[in-house]
Parts: C-alpha cells; sequence; structure tokens
C-alpha cells in the first residue's frame, strides 16, 4: 500500500469519526493542522508520514470528550493504523505523538520529542492562535455553557494537569492560561514565525474586547 492510499485512507476514518465532533476540534481543526504541518515540514527534515499520521489522529479522541480518559486517542489511532501498511515504528510514533502532543496546563513536562512532534505540535498550537483561535476558543466555551468574562475570577497560570482539566473559568481567561502562551513554546522557526503574527492579532482582540466591555469605545 503507498503512503498516498495509507493517508487517503486515514482521511476518510478521520471524517467519519469525528463527524459529529465540537466546532473546535472537527475534522476543519484536523485538516487544518494537516495543512500547517505539511506547511511547517517543508522547512524541516522529517518523516512526512508520520507528520501526516500524527496531525490526521491527533484528536482522533480528545481526552475532554472522553471524561479526561488521555487512553482513548492512542488506542483508537492504533486499532485504526494495524488494519493499514503500516511499520510498527511509524505507529509507535504517531502514539508518541498523539500522547504528548497536548498543552495540559503549561506546567506538565513533555516525556517525548522528535522532529516530527515538532511539527504537528507546532501545527496544532498555530490552530489554537489568530482568529481560528478566538473562534475555537468562544465555541468551545459556549459548548460548555461558561461565562465570557468576569473581573472577579483571575486567570491561573499555576494550574497542575489535573486543574487545568477541570477547569470551569470564564472563556477570556483561556487567553492567559493557554492562548498567550504559546508563542513562547514553539518548536521551529516556521511556526515561530506565524506564531508571532497570529500572537499580535490576539492582543489586539483583547484590547478592543476590554475598551467595549467598559464603554469606552
Amino acid at each position: 500500500m503507498t503512503s498516498e492510499k495509507i493517508i487517503e485512507n486515514t482521511i476518510l476514518f478521520v471524517q467519519e469519526t469525528l463527524k459529529d465532533a465540537e466546532g473546535g476540534h472537527d475534522w476543519f481543526h484536523i485538516l487544518r493542522v494537516l495543512n500547517n504541518s505539511k506547511l511547517i515540514a517543508a522547512t524541516e527534515e522529517v518523516d512526512l508520514l508520520t507528520v501526516e499520521l500524527g496531525a490526521l489522529l491527533h484528536d482522533i479522541a480528545d481526552s475532554k470528550f472522553h471524561n479526561g480518559d488521555e487512553t482513548v486517542g492512542p488506542k483508537v489511532a492504533r486499532a485504526f493504523l494495524s488494519t493499514q501498511d503500516v511499520t510498527e515504528e511509524v505507529i509507535v510514533h504517531v502514539i508518541n505523538i498523539i500522547e504528548n502532543i497536548s498543552f495540559k496546563g503549561g506546567n506538565n513536562k513533555q516525556s517525548f520529542h522528535s522532529k516530527e512532534l515538532a511539527v504537528v505540535q507546532d501545527a496544532d498550537r498555530l490552530d489554537a492562535l489568530g482568529a481560528i483561535g478566538i473562534a475555537r476558543t468562544f465555541n468551545y466555551g459556549g459548548f460548555k455553557g461558561r461565562t465570557l468574562y468576569d473581573p472577579e475570577i483571575q486567570p491561573n497560570l499555576k494550574m497542575s494537569k489535573e486543574e487545568y482539566k477541570a477547569s470551569t473559568a470564564p472563556t477570556i481567561n483561556h487567553f492567559y492560561e493557554k492562548l498567550l502562551l504559546l508563542k513562547d513554546r514553539m518548536n521551529t522557526e516556521t511556526g515561530k514565525a506565524i506564531a508571532e503574527q497570529r500572537h499580535l492579532y490576539m492582543k489586539q482582540f483583547l484590547d478592543q474586547f476590554y475598551a467595549e466591555w467598559n464603554g469606552k469605545v
């Protein structure tokens, strides 16, 4: 089976699996991460099949939608990849990408490192930044029934992984607890350059948000 056929089969599998997913973690999120991954990979020495499979399967069963269970995604990915003509080495690498890609509160130490993970992680983080990052943040906040903003509830920058996953804080807090931190956590030069632009856009949005909130514009 060719790499092109494996990717084609994986795309169909992901589209079907995520057809009813929340809007910020649906097939279109996966597609954007895939496209960002290929853009970044063009400037890095990586195994493209591993990068593309990692991008396609990184959110196949996000723990946020499975009662916090982080084992579901890797299990689903392995079960699918075992039906394809993929080596065990590539399968293990993709599983490691899935298990280590997430932000998880920022205080969680990543236990696996590879150039392929660096590419997919940057691509995923880019989708949490800029205009799309803002849209996804408020979409998820609405999905969870969260308050837009509460000046009395300050962002918590010292959350543990468990506290981060259990947080019900207002949506605006998420900018400080995750989104505005991502620019300085990018791995690749391409990722860093794009993140700088999207970071600036989010800061401009927040300035406008607070001005409108306080009746100044």
